[in-house]
């Protein structure tokens, strides 16, 4: 079980996660489908080959829900109990595709659930980096974890 429980997390913690994962046109397309997104700087090259970005800019949801998938495997495999929320979630730099992105993560916050006993909540920061080292990608993310006792 990769997932660490609540008590071994330490503020301060880091991690880059590995695999880093290469954006293709089939993500985009697919993710905007499913998500009944029609935004044309999305699926039609014409329309973003006109635009101030000259191409087609990734769904920004889908590299948002990327992020998090990226990092679970470290996170919470095993020991989620829920996630609680997700914050302070900014887009700086746009996605396009061909960028392979790189999932970071920060421990910023960890305390026992009050209302679960032998749970905590564990609060990282997200974020994500393509291949020239800009981040694309920041956010927060509130989890309800396990305890190990």
């Amino acid at each position: 079980m990769p997932g660490k429980f609540f008590e071994q997390w330490q503020i301060g913690e880091t991690i880059t996660h590995a695999p880093s994962r290469t954006v293709t046109e089939t993500d985009n397309l697919l993710f905007s489908a499913m998500t009944h997104n029609m935004q044309p700087l999305h699926l039609d090259a014409e329309a973003a080959r006109a635009s101030e970005f000259g191409q087609i800019l990734v769904n920004s949801c889908f590299t948002f829900s990327l992020a998090i998938g990226l990092s679970v495997g470290d996170t919470t495999v095993g020991t989620l109990i829920a996630n609680l929320g997700f914050a302070e979630i900014a887009t700086p730099a746009p996605v396009f595709l061909g960028d392979t992105l790189t999932c970071h993560s920060e421990v910023i916050a960890v305390r026992p659930s009050k209302s679960r006993p032998g749970a905590g909540i564990v609060t990282w920061r997200h974020w994500l980096t393509n291949q020239a080292g800009v981040t694309v990608l920041t956010a927060m993310r509130s989890a309800l974890v396990k305890g190990g006792a």
